[in-house]
């Protein structure tokens, strides 16, 4: 049924695009008879325009783990309290884009920063095609501003790293050997509650095989964070076969860099008001908008160029 849902989905937008088309084409010759003004041709082109872009975007959307959902991993760089600031500000942007997208986004598991912001993160987006439309997002983000936490006001950079990783669902199987997984619990930290924060909660799997370490913090239940837990480990495993599989195809260019100069994908330059994409080169003069979850235009380009790529 899902797959049937899926189909139909795309058979509709062609359908649609291609009556735009022949609305177009009538439009067209009604103007040439005078019947119709030049500015209402303008008016249908453009949004056939945009519908046939919109059409060729989500054609980029073609690979069977682009349909999941994700887990998205943010981890602050060298830089103390301001790096952890600027983790907290992409942890925003994501939430924010994600209630814009319609998906839910639940954190799994939260490592508060010492003074302000956070040191890591890991938030679940629920969704047909999250995976699909964030992937693109994995790599180093840089922030330039005049920074808050700094008494000279000085100009500053900081770095944090995101990777996304699909969270396979019931359409793909992956099978760990039970022997393989090393348990450890734990209390959880950050929000939470006295119960969460007091009782042995929270989990943490080891992969002895692959030396892949997963946490999860978010329910009250020990029993449900093991599940969850599991899962987000098949998710790991499953993206490293899919490494692979690029790999052999010559393809690997997943953007997974170092927190350092030179390596950042993006760059978010508040004083100066841009936000840049270092790959496809786009750019707005909004950064505020971006922070904000507008990164609509962002991962249209990325996935664009990528699949020209």
């Amino acid at each position: 049924m899902r797959q049937l849902k899926g189909n139909k989905k795309w058979v509709k937008s062609i359908d649609d695009l291609e009556s735009q088309i022949d609305d177009l084409e009538v439009l067209d010759e009604f103007q040439r008879a005078g019947e119709a003004s030049e500015e209402e041709v303008n008016q249908a082109y453009a949004s056939t325009l945009s519908t046939l872009e919109e059409v060729e975007f989500k054609s980029t959307l073609n690979r069977e783990e682009d349909e999941l959902g994700c887990i998205l991993e943010i981890n602050a760089g060298a830089g103390g309290t301001e790096a952890c600031d600027w983790a907290g500000m992409l942890f925003r942007m994501y939430k924010m884009w994600s209630e814009k997208e319609g998906f839910k986004a639940t954190t799994l598991n939260y490592q508060d920063g010492d003074t302000a912001g956070i040191k890591s993160v890991e938030i679940e987006i629920a969704g047909d095609y999250a995976y699909g439309m964030l992937k693109g997002e994995n790599g180093v983000h840089r922030l330039v501003r005049v920074s808050p936490y700094n008494a000279q006001g000085k100009r500053m950079t900081s770095f944090a790293s995101v990777f996304v990783h699909p969270m396979i669902d019931d359409r793909i199987e992956v099978e760990i050997n039970p022997a393989d997984l090393e348990w450890d619990t734990f209390r959880a930290s950050g929000a939470g509650g006295q119960h969460v924060n007091k009782t042995e909660s929270a989990v943490r799997v080891r992969h002895l095989p692959s030396g892949l370490v997963v946490e999860c913090q978010e329910q009250r239940s020990q029993h449900k964070n093991r599940d969850k837990a599991l899962q987000m480990l098949k998710s790991r495993l499953y993206e490293l076969e899919i490494q692979r599989q690029l790999a052999e195809k010559d393809k690997v260019e997943a953007g997974k860099m170092k927190n350092e100069w030179g390596s950042q994908i993006r760059s978010y330059v508040l004083d100066d008001r841009r936000v840049k994409d270092h790959r496809t080169n786009h750019e707005t003069r909004q950064p505020d908008k971006v922070l904000d979850g507008d990164l609509a235009d962002f991962i249209k380009h990325y996935l664009l160029w990528s699949n020209e790529n």
